[in-house]
């Protein structure tokens, strides 16, 4: 599995737990809903967003790796 593989699956489930998530949030309204989003949604999607950087750095290096094996 490649890591662009593995970024894209990362962030497409992300993406499908955000809508799934928006359709919480229109029923799920008070106090409760606001706490949970702020102390763990918000929190795991800047994670994602996180790890996706790390994973397009990450790649560079072993493709730069790579090359420089090659010669």
């Amino acid at each position: 599995m490649s890591l662009n593989h593995s970024k894209g699956r990362l962030t497409g489930l992300s993406r499908d737990l955000l809508r799934i998530w928006r359709e919480t949030r229109e029923s799920w309204r008070d106090e409760k809903g606001r706490e949970f989003d702020t102390l763990y949604m918000q929190p795991m999607f800047d994670s994602v967003d996180h790890a996706a950087r790390a994973i397009d750095d990450l790649d560079k290096v072993l493709k730069k790796l790579k090359d420089d094996c090659e010669i």
